[in-house]
């Protein structure tokens, strides 16, 4: 008789264990269920939305995409390029042209203003070391560049400002106003009717 209670007993708790965990779980079930119907109907949502959007953006107006900047950046070109004439020197920003012909100051302004050019100034060291390679190269030791002294004061013909300078000598600037190049070194000045060969710059060409 025991035996028959006892195994009614488990029969009965091994039956209602199941009900039990289906009853506890099922709030569990129920937010999953919810989840994934507001999953399915969230892109519905987002359409209306969109058009809702769309509806409500005047006819005229039309709509600039966020890399339309960028895009034309990009189709621009790049940079210019800078080129010099033929049988002019590159160097820096600007090109020179040694003209291997000797002529006093004056006139040799007169021919680089011809050219376009003026007698070459010097903004550094390194210029001046270019320019004075070039010079020897053509087999001579001086030549005339833009410097000259106007009431006592030094200044460069292209309007360049006057801020190196590299004097190799210097005598009275009332008596010799002109400047020119010495290929050993430094620069000195002397009387503009002097005749040297000389040295013209100009901007190169943009395109």
């Amino acid at each position: 008789m025991k035996t028959v209670l006892v195994l009614s007993i488990l029969l009965c708790a091994a039956f209602a264990a199941p009900a039990e965990d289906k009853e506890k779980h099922a709030p569990e079930a129920a937010a999953a269920e919810a989840l994934k119907e507001q999953s399915v109907a969230a892109p519905e949502m987002e359409d209306k939305m969109m058009k809702k959007e769309e509806a409500s953006v005047p006819e005229d107006s039309v709509p600039v995409p966020r890399n339309a900047l960028q895009s034309e950046e990009a189709a621009a070109p790049e940079s210019r390029y800078n080129f010099c004439p033929q049988g002019w020197f590159s160097h820096g920003s600007r090109c020179f042209l040694f003209v291997n012909t000797a002529m006093n100051w004056y006139s040799a302004e007169e021919y680089c203003n011809g050219l376009g050019a003026h007698l070459a100034s010097v903004t550094n060291s390194r210029e001046y070391s270019f320019l004075q390679q070039i010079t020897r190269t053509t087999g001579q030791s001086v030549a005339w560049i833009g410097g000259f002294s106007l009431q006592g004061r030094w200044m460069w013909i292209d309007r360049e400002g006057f801020y190196y300078t590299n004097w190799y000598s210097q005598v009275s600037s009332s008596s010799y106003p002109c400047v020119y190049l010495r290929t050993t070194s430094g620069w000195s000045n002397n009387p503009c009717t002097s005749s040297f060969r000389f040295i013209c710059s100009k901007n190169p060409f943009s395109c």
